[in-house]
This record gives structure tokens, sequence and C-alpha cells, in this order.
């Protein structure tokens, strides 16, 4: 192929986890990576995500920089406790709210925003309760679904359920490399 389509999407991606910050701001819940990354010694040099890139304080500066890479597309997760503290009732106003605002500064830079539902940041609250292993995990995810659709419906048009559902699977509940850390079905607390 000698040249791209005119709507091809050049962008980039990001997890909210990586990327965020605010871990614990605006009535944001504890995910399990939270938990997993304040544990002494699970990260080689004991840093954590509890600040990462800003971008929940600097998002206007990074739409603006993905405008002068020329991205087009940005895709990025959604932070499940950031709506839902709890992963399930109450829902976090404030954090839709930077959704929104999110969202708005990369369209207002002509970058398209792709979201991505979950990118293995389970509220804490419900690994607590078995998490994925749990089937009422089913119910969970499409209660969270729900709201960030029905908040976002009308300014994100690609959605994308899980990022690396494979990975995820293999290293947080196969191996137990990842967190949750569960193996043969047995949940551990973010070891």
């Amino acid at each position: 192929m000698s040249k791209f389509p005119d709507n091809f999407l050049w962008g980039s991606a990001t997890a909210s986890h990586q990327v965020e910050g605010a871990w614990d701001q605006d009535g944001k819940g504890p995910s399990i990576w939270d938990v997993f990354g304040h544990r002494k010694g699970k990260i080689k040099d004991g840093s954590n995500a509890d600040v990462a890139c800003e971008q929940y304080h600097r998002f206007k500066e990074d739409a603006a920089l993905m405008k002068q890479l020329n991205l087009n597309a940005y895709r990025f997760s959604i932070s499940w406790p950031r709506v839902l503290p709890k992963g399930k009732g109450e829902v976090n106003q404030k954090g839709l709210d930077y959704y929104k605002r999110l969202v708005d500064a990369l369209r207002n830079n002509g970058v398209e925003p792709m979201a991505t539902l979950y990118h293995w940041d389970l509220p804490y609250e419900l690994h607590n309760a078995g998490g994925w292993l749990n089937r009422k995990s089913i119910e969970w995810f499409a209660e969270y679904t729900e709201v960030v659709v029905e908040a976002l419906k009308d300014h994100v048009r690609y959605w994308v359920p899980f990022n690396e559902q494979n990975v995820h699977s293999e290293l947080g509940y196969r191996h137990g490399w990842h967190c949750p850390g569960a193996v043969g079905g047995a949940i551990r607390r973010c070891r």
C-alpha cells in the first residue's frame, strides 16, 4: 500500500492507571493496581502511579501535544473506580465530568476519542468480593458500562470493552504474576 486512506486514524493509546495520577482525588476509589503499587517491593524502584503523567490535571496540554504530533486519534481507558468508586452503586459525577472534559479537549484539537472501558483497574472493593472470578462481575461490568456509555455516548464514537483480555487473564489469573495474583482460581490480595 503506497498511501493510507484519508480516514485512517493515526493515534496513541494509554491506560488510566499509567497516566492519570490523582489516584485518590475527587472521589476516586482504589483499584487493584493502586493497592498493588503501594505494596513495598512490588515495583523495582519503589515508585507508584499516584502522580504518573498527571493527565488528570494536564489533559488540555496533552490534547494540544497530540495535535502538534499530528495524531488524529487517542485511545484512553476510563478508570472504573474513578466513575464508580466502590465498583457499583453510587456514581462519582466528578469522575464522569473529568472524562467529558478530556473528550471535549481531544475533539477541540481534532483528535478522535476512543474509549477503553477496562484496562486492568478493577475497583479494589470488587476484587475483595471475588473480582472477575465472581459470576456477579458480569452484572458489575454491565452497570459500569451503562453509566459510562450513557454519559459519553454523544461524544465518543469508538469503544473498546477490554484491553488485552488475554494478557490480563493469563498474567493476572492463570500465572498470578500481575495483579490480582490469582493462581488456579484462588484470589490473593494483589500480592
